[in-house]
């Protein structure tokens, strides 16, 4: 972890996500004079614009011009600086993929997205502020991370780690005041790792993989389900859609035979797509179910509202969780026939 980075905004539950990442950036400046800033005159929005208020000579609003902006950051990290450059998720992924595929990707430069206002958070703007296929076009790009974090410390966490480690990252965070899990009363040791999936809540009955706001409803379910039902439902975090933790996959599927992904995204291209991905290289089949927006526009209002909607909130994720325990996969459990 970068030194003389300062915790004590992660503390407040009253920050928003895009605001730590906001503060984070700003302690990560006082040490590293390379990092710039970059906003499409979003700079409030995204709360990118908390470091240009401290290093206005290093922050450049390139206006309403977002496919400039990736074109700007890669010259920038081309000549040795480390641009960090906020918009909306559905301006990053689908307004600027020709810059994103290009000037960043193809050239491999040391450029940091950070995507905001992802899946359906900004839900009440309307279905082209949506960002629901973002996933799947960025994780399709060679040479680029693709960090989806669960709360505003693993955000803190995931913009450390896009810091120190070079090449393109896009890291998905969303807009509103997303519930903490890694906070104070999380009961186990919380350690972020590129590319490691977090066990949340351990199980052998069933595995819930999510990624995002998806995260804190599963544990949520988890633990209603462990007293309503005695269902041991194991809960992964899976914070890096790529690279993908393809062993915790695996494993998952070894343990529970039963796999259930969540995410705010839909289910063509992303996590659901992804995970399927790994287990069909594997020759591993379970009963498997995905979560998410079904190949449709979402409905228009609050958040918590379309999630509930779609079904991706602690309840939708009980009743997928109990119909999935109701299907058998293999009469035994012999894994010797499998491919």
């Amino acid at each position: 972890m970068a030194g003389g980075i300062s915790y004590t905004a992660l503390e407040s539950t009253e920050l928003s996500t895009a605001e730590i990442y906001g503060q984070t950036l700003v302690e990560l400046g006082k040490e590293h004079p390379e990092i710039v800033g970059l906003t499409a005159d979003l700079g409030g929005s995204t709360k990118i614009g908390a470091f240009g208020k401290v290093y206005p000579d290093r922050f450049f609003n390139v206006g309403i011009a977002e496919q400039n902006m990736f074109g700007i950051a890669a010259g920038m990290a081309k000549a040795g600086l480390v641009p960090f450059l906020s918009t909306f998720s559905v301006f990053a992924s689908l307004r600027s993929a020709d810059q994103l595929h290009t000037d960043i990707c193809y050239q491999n430069v040391n450029a940091k997205i950070i995507a905001t206002h992802s899946g359906t958070s900004f839900g009440q703007a309307g279905s082209t502020h949506h960002a629901i296929c973002d996933l799947a076009v960025v994780r399709s790009m060679p040479n680029i991370t693709l960090i989806c974090p669960a709360d505003g410390v693993e955000t803190a966490e995931a913009v450390i780690a896009a810091y120190e480690n070079k090449g393109p990252y896009y890291i998905r965070i969303n807009r509103g005041f997303d519930r903490v899990l890694y906070g104070k009363d999380y009961p186990r040791e919380y350690k972020f790792e590129v590319g490691k999936a977090i066990e949340v809540n351990p199980g052998t009955d069933i595995t819930v993989i999510a990624c995002g706001s998806c995260v804190f409803q599963a544990y949520q379910a988890a633990k209603f389900l462990e007293n309503a039902d005695g269902l041991k439902v194991r809960v992964l975090d899976m914070h890096t859609i790529k690279p993908i933790d393809k062993e915790a996959i695996l494993k998952a599927v070894q343990d529970t035979r039963r796999i259930i992904t969540v995410e705010d995204h839909n289910v063509i291209g992303g996590l659901g797509s992804a995970v399927a991905e790994v287990m069909a290289e594997a020759g591993k089949g379970c009963a498997f179910t995905r979560l998410g927006i079904q190949d449709e526009f979402a409905p228009i209002g609050l958040h918590e509202d379309i999630m509930s909607t779609l079904g991706i909130d602690c309840n939708g994720i009980i009743n997928a969780v109990r119909e999935a325990m109701n299907k058998d996969f293999e009469e035994d459990d012999n894994w010797d026939d499998e491919v």
